[in-house]
């Protein structure tokens, strides 16, 4: 369908700023992309792009199409799909930015056995624990962890109770210790995580109405959640991770809960989209799908929860 490759075209060269970019991504050859561009723009009547032989940058009528065609790409896809008699339940294309430790060591599995119910479904994954950003990225669902920083996302529930606890290998432990408190964390090594410049090193804990928070330090920082906790694995030193990421190696014993007695932050898990209108029945399976497998997970990460 002309008028969505058009679309799709437009979208990449949006993201990437590059028109050649654009058409490695897509397949294509420069020339062809240049054409559908230019075809968008004769069909409007207003340039999408400002051009210079080093850059493309979006025009003010470019950045007013892109939102606006975002959301007609969706529902061209859906209605090409109805037309050749497929379901917008069963085919398709789903766009998914992870969390790089879940996604990769939780998620993918999960996602196998999804698509393997819906055959017909293609998934294009982006595996970050940097913020997604809809606006700019070509993306129809993120899994984050946390609060919403933007209010006019939508956030579906997967995993609402979902906490952060204290963890550590038993090789650690056997050479430093476990602590009584979360208290004593102040003289061991501590593995924190960093988004967006910002170290995550305040750990916040709960107990009978009392709350802590206590300021970490250690030799070892990463802004990618899998190094983390493959540290904490290593016996580098004690990680405050998500339970979720963390549930099979509790289970397999590599890390042993520490300080069960306090309860960590909760950082619920939501699936994230940028509006309501893009929910759509496949977005509602997948919810339903990985808010089973999350209830199972969690179960088994209370075992090991005290």
């Amino acid at each position: 369908m002309k008028a969505l490759r058009d679309l799709e075209i437009f979208h990449q060269a949006a993201d990437t700023g590059s028109l050649s970019e654009a058409a490695r991504r897509l397949e294509l050859t420069p020339a062809a992309a240049s054409a559908a561009l230019k075809r968008l723009e004769e069909e409007l009547g207003v340039p999408l792009f400002l051009r210079s032989t080093r850059s493309l940058r979006l025009t003010d009528e470019g950045r007013v199409f892109l939102e606006h065609s975002r959301q007609a790409m969706q529902l061209l896809i859906e209605g090409q799909e109805a037309a050749l008699g497929g379901s917008a339940d069963s085919r398709g294309v789903l766009q998914l930015s992870l969390p790089s430790d879940l996604g990769r060591n939780v998620l993918l599995p999960w996602l196998d056995e999804f698509q393997a119910i819906n055959p017909g479904l293609q998934l294009r994954l982006l595996l970050s624990d940097h913020l997604a950003d809809f606006y700019r990225q070509p993306l129809d669902l993120t899994l984050r962890y946390g609060k919403l920083p933007d209010s006019g996302l939508v956030a579906l529930p997967i995993a609402p109770a979902n906490q952060r606890i204290l963890c550590a290998s038993p090789g650690y432990i056997r050479r430093h210790g476990a602590p009584a408190s979360p208290l004593e964390l102040t003289g061991l090594n501590c593995l924190c995580y960093m988004l967006s410049e910002y170290v995550h090193d305040r750990w916040r804990f709960t107990r009978d109405g009392q709350e802590m928070t206590v300021q970490v330090t250690g030799d070892r920082i990463a802004d990618d959640g899998d190094a983390v906790r493959r540290w904490a694995v290593a016996g580098e030193g004690i990680a405050y991770k998500s339970a979720l990421d963390v549930a099979g190696d509790l289970a397999a014993g590599r890390l042993i809960r520490l300080c069960p007695d306090w309860r960590g932050e909760t950082v619920p898990l939501n699936l994230v989209c940028s509006d309501r209108r893009r929910i759509s029945p496949m977005v509602q399976k997948l919810r339903e799908f990985l808010s089973r497998q999350c209830t199972a997970l969690a179960a088994t990460a209370a075992a090991h929860l005290g």
